[in-house]
């Protein structure tokens, strides 16, 4: 439920910064710009929350101030009268998402046995997901009656909602604190080997995975010419709502799925379905059908990212240390988030969308690979 709420808010402000940024007059490369600083802003958080809620054992304190900070970002970007500002408002929002992840999903890990990781991360993810399903569909139903700004403003409702249902009915099971007597850096030297080379590789592949919201920017700059500016917009919002009905039902089958035949090679399949996927919109004519496919692949690897990224650090981590794992983890998506929308903006910006989704085709690619080497590596 909290996840829902709280996803429902800033997806339904997501899918319509695009329009927003076009109406401030804001340049191509100031999307990339804003979801790659929010994202590398947010993984060192994430390593920071992560630390300390193992350290001092109040994962649940740490969440809620995260939840609150994602909370409140719609009304900053309600009041933005440059794309700076709502880059501010993006990086202040996602920092309180940094500090959220960690901690929650130490959570969650906590409570389920060992072998139904994927299932429980799989079912939370396909929750969290109905948010993101419903904030397009939401802002879909309101963007031709109400002002881009006065959307922004209801979201907050959802906001208020998410910090209230976790912090009054989410239980934690409570252990002892995590005190090994390692400072901050050193603290990271106790990971395993096997879970450094898992990192390695995701790292790798998250240089290539950039924001969603640049496929919202594309299939709206496409389609413009044809259909004009408010149609091709909606038709952006409802694309990005058919990626998140797929990530949604493809989570808890890519979960169970990871759980029986192992959960990194269903990931390295994950891997290779995004790499189509880029390869995909290289390729693809300026057609609604068309692109609806590929909003539905990314949705697919999307889930499996997701799902089966957080259950093999579950599996490999241990439990005293566990949400600094998750944090490491989101700090290797974070930096590469940053890279790689940084990197798809400036080159759309340019030479055009081609080379840009071209990078992420190849840079995915070496990635996917690397997981694939590290998974048999780790069976002999």
């Amino acid at each position: 439920m909290t996840s829902f709420f709280s996803d429902l808010s800033h997806e339904a402000v997501t899918v319509l910064l695009p329009a927003f940024l076009a109406v401030l007059g804001a340049p191509i490369y100031a999307l990339g710009l804003i979801e790659g600083v929010s994202d590398g802003l947010s993984s060192f958080v994430k390593l920071l929350s992560g630390y300390f809620s193992d350290k001092l054992s109040r994962r649940k304190e740490f969440a809620t101030a995260g939840y609150i900070a994602t909370g409140v970002f719609p009304a900053i970007v309600a009041i933005a009268n440059s794309w700076l500002v709502v880059l501010a408002a993006r990086a202040f929002g996602w920092l309180g998402r940094g500090a959220r992840g960690p901690p929650r999903d130490a959570i969650l890990a906590k409570s389920v046995p060992r072998k139904d990781l994927g299932k429980a991360f799989g079912f939370h993810r396909a929750g969290d997901t109905l948010g993101a399903i419903a904030g397009p569909l939401v802002a879909f139903s309101l963007v031709r009656y109400l002002g881009l700004r006065e959307i922004f403003w209801l979201t907050l409702i959802p906001g208020l909602l998410a910090v209230l249902t976790f912090w009054f009915f989410v239980k934690e099971k409570k252990e002892n604190s995590f005190r090994d007597g390692k400072p901050f850096i050193l603290s990271f030297r106790g990971f395993s080997g096997k879970y450094k080379n898992f990192i390695a590789a995701v790292s790798m592949f998250g240089m290539a995975d950039f924001s969603h919201t640049l496929l919202i920017l594309f299939a709206v700059s496409t389609l413009t010419p044809t259909i004009g500016l408010v149609k091709a917009t909606a038709t952006g919002i409802l694309l990005y709502a058919i990626r998140n009905v797929v990530c949604a039902l493809a989570s808890y089958p890519f979960g169970a799925l990871g759980d029986k035949l192992g959960r990194r090679d269903a990931l390295a399949f994950g891997y290779a379905l995004a790499v189509l996927t880029f390869f995909g919109f290289i390729i693809s004519p300026a057609n609604v059908f068309v692109y609806a496919i590929l909003f539905a692949m990314a949705g697919a690897f999307i889930a499996a990212e997701d799902v089966l990224e957080g259950a093999v650090a579950g599996e490999l981590v241990e439990e005293k240390r566990r949400a600094l794992g998750f944090a490491v983890l989101a700090t290797a998506n974070g930096v590469g988030d940053f890279i790689s929308s940084a990197a798809v903006g400036f080159l759309w910006s340019l030479f055009g969308f081609t080379v840009g989704f071209a990078y992420s085709a190849i840079v995915g690619a070496i990635g996917t690979l690397a997981l694939i080497f590290t998974n048999k590596k780790t069976r002999k």
